[in-house]
């Protein structure tokens, strides 16, 4: 931030020092005692709304990965088939499809920190009606509710952390949020090993409400970001949050920054919806939604989902199967942290590259084992391909992705564009979970694997050729820069591809 220093700071400071050079070494190293408590204090406070907030990530994880734990004793409990285990499975996706659309409204409308309220309230419902769903029909209206708050959480959390974080640390703080989708992951996967012992499907599923409690008293006590504040001309409450986050010089200037981008919107006078049929914002809009896609069908939800049922069909039994899907959990947290680490200091779009190489050598690695005879070494091996492959998907393309919409997309469309491509995230995500089984059954696990493999490659041409990059910069700077890409020569090619 470029925030010039207060003219009339020094004159404070003189009038302060007029005893000598002694007056002048106590108000440095007041100013320097100040400066670092002042740091100190917003550590904690961005430390504090992350922890909150991301409850909404975790709780996505857990309702996503508890599933694949609890769905061997629902097939047993209501006589699922393949087709039934599809459809249980993808009735929260489609509901989330729905709820990231009106998640992305919602946020606009209603506030980035009402919105999680709602979430948190429809999360904690939602989990109590799938865990004593007493039919099939009843659990999958259940899991469609539920999938609403799972939804509308996916869009809201990591757009609240994107827009209340400094830029410096942006890319961490909202990859956080991946984190704890993924901690979510195997938080269920553990919980789903212990409880299968008594086949208590049942306590898998309800668990979720007690993080659900958690979020919703959480969020009560968090302020709604400042670009939202403002875009309500609540610039008083959009200082406050400001002062509480970046050190006190540089809040006026970024207030004009927010301020500015706001007027610029003000003056084209046009909504959202019509600001979409602009042809930079167009572009961009279907850049997201293309990354959306690719996050969906390069497979790594049909191993979530699904992770015993391809254990189980290399000889493993169902406990085993349950117990082995703990490894990747375990890895996707990992590996997470490990591109939380590197995602401001490599980049978004060299770890999408990266990524999707090393998730397609090691589908196609993953395709050729199911070729091989079962017996407990297949079965390892099996599990350690898929292992790989999660390494490489959370560490690059989960947490690339997820930033990326967060980031990319201009003020004014930001809640409305992000939710589109969320939506159709979602969409896809119902498409393979629903397809998935019976695709499974139908042409086998290695064939399977296979086409997951080819989808990643795909994948790979198009982020090489529209992926753009935007490590570094402010929200309100990257607007302009994307624009620019867009709308200049050459705008078929990446936004700054060649930044460092």
């Amino acid at each position: 931030m470029a925030a010039p220093t207060s003219k009339t700071a020094p004159t404070g400071a003189e009038a302060g020092s007029s005893g000598g050079p002694d007056g002048d070494s106590r108000d440095a190293s007041g100013a320097r005692s100040g400066s670092r408590s002042g740091a100190r204090s917003a550590k904690r406070f961005i430390v504090g709304i992350a922890a909150i907030a991301a409850l909404g990530g975790a709780l996505f994880g857990y309702d996503t990965g508890v599933v694949s734990g609890a769905l061997p004793f629902m097939e047993r409990h209501f006589g699922l088939t393949s087709l039934g285990e599809g459809i249980i499975t993808s009735a929260l996706l489609i509901g989330a499809a729905f709820g990231s659309l009106a998640g992305g409204r919602m946020s606009d409308a209603l506030g980035r920190r009402n919105s999680l309220l709602w979430a948190g309230a429809v999360f904690i419902g939602g989990a109590l009606a799938v865990a004593l769903a007493p039919t099939v029909p009843f659990m999958a209206v259940a899991r469609f509710v539920l999938g609403l708050a799972v939804g509308s959480a996916s869009v809201i959390t990591p757009l609240y952390l994107s827009e209340i974080a400094p830029p410096h640390i942006r890319g961490r703080l909202v990859s956080f949020n991946s984190l704890m989708i993924v901690s979510g992951q195997l938080l269920a996967y553990l919980i789903n090993a212990v409880l299968a012992h008594w086949e208590a499907w049942r306590w898998m599923l309800g668990l979720a409400a007690l993080p659900a409690v958690a979020l919703f008293l959480g969020v009560l006590f968090l302020p709604d970001t400042p670009r939202w504040y403002i875009s309500r001309g609540r610039q008083a409450e959009a200082a406050e949050v400001l002062r509480r986050t970046l050190p006190a010089d540089d809040v006026p200037a970024e207030l004009r920054r927010i301020d500015h981008a706001r007027s610029l919107e003000a003056d084209a006078q046009r909504g959202a919806w019509r600001e979409l049929r602009t042809p930079w914002v167009r572009r961009l809009l279907l850049v997201g939604v293309g990354l959306a896609i690719v996050q969906q069908i390069t497979g790594v939800n049909a191993v979530i989902y699904f992770a015993p049922k391809i254990l189980a069909t290399t000889g493993l039994g169902t406990n085993a199967a349950i117990t082995a899907t703990i490894a990747v959990g375990a890895i996707s947290v990992i590996a997470t942290a490990i591109g939380m680490s590197l995602i401001d200091r490599v980049g978004r779009r060299p770890m999408l590259l990266a990524g999707l190489s090393g998730m397609a050598l090691s589908l196609g690695l993953l395709g050729a084992a199911f070729h091989l005879p079962h017996s407990t070494a297949v079965s390892c091996l099996v599990l350690a391909l898929m292992v790989l492959y999660m390494g490489f998907m959370q560490a690059t393309l989960n947490t690339g992705v997820w930033l990326l919409l967060a980031e990319m997309f201009p003020l004014k469309v930001r809640g409305l564009a992000m939710g589109a491509a969320v939506f159709v995230m979602w969409l896809v995500n119902f498409g393979v979970a629903l397809a998935f089984p019976v695709l499974l059954d139908a042409v086998g696990a290695g064939i399977t694997f296979w086409l997951f493999g080819l989808m990643c490659v795909l994948s790979l041409l198009f982020c090489k050729r529209y992926a753009p990059e935007t490590k570094g910069l402010a929200l309100e700077d990257l607007e302009q820069e994307l624009r620019k890409a867009a709308q200049g020569p050459g705008a078929g090619e990446t936004a700054r591809a060649g930044r460092g």
